[in-house]
């Protein structure tokens, strides 16, 4: 008798990973990717970022669990250190604060990735 359990627990884990990862492109990747297109600065800084988030993931950068549990350590810490979680909508994306910069990367990677 085999197990399924290793697969479909990884299948559920991936599941639940592109499914937060959907929920941030939707939370602030696309505004900030539409500003980012808009806006050749902020496309380039937006640009390294991503490459600070390759260099820390490495190999797992198109790993979706790898991906969202990065997003959800920047998105931990800029609630720890008392940042407000402001409305990507609203946002003057010249001025965005670098915690919602690499939010940013990681959706562009996760796109790249096809992880969304």
């Amino acid at each position: 008798m085999t197990s399924e359990f290793g697969r479909t627990a990884n299948r559920v884990a991936v599941d639940a990973a592109r499914a937060s990862l959907d929920d941030l492109m939707a939370w602030v990747g696309v505004d900030g990717l539409v500003a980012a297109l808009r806006t050749p600065g902020l496309l380039a800084a937006i640009d390294q970022h991503a490459a600070a988030v390759r260099d820390v993931l490495g190999e797992r950068v198109t790993d979706a669990p790898a991906l969202a549990e990065y997003a959800l350590d920047v998105h931990a810490a800029a609630i720890v250190e008392g940042h407000l979680l402001p409305d990507p909508g609203r946002l003057d994306w010249s001025d965005a604060p670098a915690y919602l910069m690499r939010l940013v990367a990681v959706c562009a990677l996760a796109d790249v990735a096809d992880c969304l």
